[in-house]
């Protein structure tokens, strides 16, 4: 199916919703690499209303502006694949952007950013059989956990759903797990290596089988010693833009050099990096691996 232009995706919406399909599904897919690590693109920030980057506070509510980015992104050498909801899976298929790429989808959305029941986190996104016939890679779920909010136990509940109901579609179950807590009314990650190392053992047991999922797991102090708490493949995540884009380079380079790391998975740090230039910021990325 020939590309469209970013003008076009309004009236395709409009007047042909079927092609949106036909594009996801139709897109050429990826010959496995055993061997290669992973540098995967991520933007399912906006469907939780988080829409800052840095000191931006709205840098990815532009569509077109974001769209333009993340195709940057996909297009540069060593980039394998994207993670997103289904309106940016769906417009990136419709530009042409998946062609050759693993696609994971997004898939509980529902904690919102800053709101009193964040740690609630609802699948609003795609769900497993939604993933299944769009015929995407994976789904990944974020699994924050606060001792204090029972909330908590809900997503936990939830997530092992979505752990089952991808495995019985033989697709990897992608869990980005946290131990959090609130700060002045704000949702934020302890960073430990204790509270990773508890988070991950929490996530490893999550669901009727374990064959299937994959971690997604931040920079902390001593990575390897995180690492040996989990015999699970694991992406590292980019976290904050932040201004000492060495630092982060360095940090993720460690991490990826920990043998059951299997690549990076990297949205805003790579998207809005502070000089903006996306594809000097994809191209470090990629260089680690």
């Amino acid at each position: 199916m020939a590309p469209v232009t970013y003008d076009d995706i309004v009236e395709i919406r409009a007047n042909d919703p079927a092609r949106i399909a036909r594009a996801v599904g139709q897109r050429r897919r990826p010959t496995p690499d055993p061997d290669r690590k992973l540098l995967i693109i991520a933007a399912d920030h906006p469907a939780r209303g988080a829409l800052a980057a840095g000191p931006r506070a709205m840098a990815m509510a532009d569509r077109r502006e974001l769209l333009g980015r993340i195709a940057e992104a996909l297009n540069r050498p060593g980039v394998d694949g994207f993670l997103g909801t289904a309106d940016l899976v769906e417009e990136l298929a419709l530009l042409g952007a998946l062609e050759g790429k693993l696609v994971y989808g997004s898939m509980n959305r529902g904690g919102l950013a800053g709101a009193s029941f964040e740690l609630d986190d609802r699948f609003t996104g795609y769900d497993a059989a939604g993933i299944a016939d769009s015929g995407l890679d994976g789904g990944k779920m974020l699994l924050r956990i606060d001792y204090e909010d029972p909330a908590s136990v809900a997503t936990l509940e939830a997530c092992a759903h979505a752990v089952d109901d991808l495995a019985r579609e033989e697709l990897v179950a992608m869990v980005e797990p946290f131990l959090s807590h609130r700060v002045d009314g704000r949702v934020r990650n302890v960073l430990s290596p204790e509270a990773v190392i508890t988070s991950i053992t929490i996530a490893s047991g999550l669901g009727r089988t374990s064959a299937r999922t994959w971690l997604k797991l931040p920079v902390v102090d001593e990575m390897e010693r995180v690492m040996a708490s989990t015999t699970l493949p694991s992406l590292i995540l980019g976290g904050e833009v932040s201004d000492d884009a060495d630092s982060a380079l360095a940090g993720w380079g460690k991490a990826v050099s920990i043998p059951n790391v299997k690549g990076l998975v990297i949205g805003r740090a790579l998207l809005f990096p502070p000089d903006d230039d996306v594809a000097g910021a994809v191209d470090a990325a990629a260089s680690l691996l």
